[in-house]
């Protein structure tokens, strides 16, 4: 009892806080809440409503890649993975974030953010560096209000 109880108090304190990261998009397995304001590079979580997420709201987490007063360009291409569609560019600053893909891995098709200027105040690009990462490329800019800063525990 003197072992196992101060153990399962710890526990019951720290598990709470910690968020598992289910995506191979991140590199961390385990994050938690962060005080501070949120700077480029920082982990972010949000809720996502997108149909791609399915029929509830998930809890994502992602990078903020690109902040408000940056210049965000954004360019099409023609896809080479599906005729007669089209793939997005993204950079920051004149730095590549990510290229948009026509379609999910399960066939759904995917549309992109048409969308190129100075990121406005209170809005930010989330992201990843994964090429199939789903972010800002196809839901466009959040607002930073609903984003939580996060740091990597594993």
């Amino acid at each position: 009892m003197i072992v196992v109880l101060p153990v399962a108090l710890i526990a019951a304190l720290v598990v709470p806080q910690v968020n598992l990261v289910m995506t191979p998009s991140i590199e961390a397995f385990a994050v938690r809440k962060s005080p501070g304001p949120i700077a480029r590079g920082d982990y972010v979580m949000f809720t996502l409503h997108h149909p791609i997420a399915g029929p509830n709201p998930v809890s994502v987490t992602k990078h903020a890649l690109c902040m408000a007063g940056d210049r965000l360009t954004m360019f099409e291409t023609p896809s080479p993975l599906v005729p007669h569609s089209r793939d997005g560019h993204y950079f920051c600053n004149g730095e590549l974030l990510g290229v948009s893909l026509p379609q999910a891995h399960n066939g759904m098709k995917l549309d992109h953010m048409r969308w190129s200027g100075i990121i406005p105040i209170g809005m930010v690009y989330v992201g990843s560096t994964h090429p199939r990462g789903f972010d800002s490329r196809y839901f466009g800019l959040l607002q930073i209000a609903r984003l939580t800063r996060m740091e990597r525990i594993l």
